[in-house]
């Protein structure tokens, strides 16, 4: 595997045959790996265990991992970490739950295992390959790739993984309007199937935290960062 310091994986479903295959196909690749039967108990590995990645299943008993992934995303530690939807459940309303409690990925099952284990490795060679960019400064936000954290009139949070991406892009292609298709594209990438509702749930989700004045909708076309 090309990652050579074991990323941590977390996997979070209630059938036990898909938490082993599941946990035997990311050891094989080399992954550090816990396992959650129910959202209660990956909440608590999640903050002792500390992984990179989450896979995590809907239909839970007690909590869903709709709620488990909302829950996840109000750890600091883990307002980076990737959080991937493996999931029976292929209807709309289910996949923007997913993105709107802050998802990354949204896949439905039959799971194929040598798919998974190529999205997983691609995943952490990206993030690898983004460590070292630098800081963007438009006034007063900062947007820092190295932490990615981003600060508002000095005050700093955190964004989820996805949230992060998108500002950052927009924010390196000032007054450039993109497509929500463009975005789906350089941000999930051409072998992720999100709905172009997926952007629009971002976005809104950045300005809430930003505010409304960097990010513009460009009426029937799609989103600009501005500088004035």
């Amino acid at each position: 595997m090309a990652n050579k310091h074991n990323p941590k994986v977390l996997v979070v479903d209630d059938d036990p045959d898909i938490l082993e295959l599941l946990k035997y196909n990311l050891k094989k690749e080399g992954y550090d790996v816990e396992i959650a039967s129910d959202g209660h108990k990956a909440i608590h590995l999640a903050k002792s265990f500390g992984p990179e990645l989450i896979l995590l299943d809907i239909m839970m008993p007690q909590q869903d991992g709709v709620e488990t992934c909302r829950l996840i995303r109000e750890i600091p530690e883990m307002a980076d970490a990737h959080i991937i939807f493996l999931t029976a459940r292929a209807e709309e309303y289910s996949e923007v739950a997913a993105f709107e409690a802050g998802a990354d990925d949204y896949i439905t099952k039959p799971i194929k295992p040598r798919a998974l284990m190529s999205r997983i490795s691609a995943l952490f060679r990206k993030d690898s390959k983004n460590k070292t960019k630098p800081q963007v400064v438009v006034g007063n936000l900062t947007i820092d790739r190295s932490s990615y954290t981003v600060s508002v009139s000095g005050k700093q949070f955190s964004l989820p993984k996805k949230e992060f991406e998108l500002l950052y892009f927009l924010a390196q292609n000032p007054n450039k309007v993109f497509s929500r298709d463009e975005l789906l594209q350089n941000i999930w990438g051409t072998d992720v199937y999100v709905l172009a509702r997926t952007v629009d749930v971002h976005i809104r989700k950045v300005r809430e935290k930003i505010g409304d004045g960097f990010i513009s909708t460009v009426k029937g076309v799609g989103y600009k960062f501005k500088i004035s």
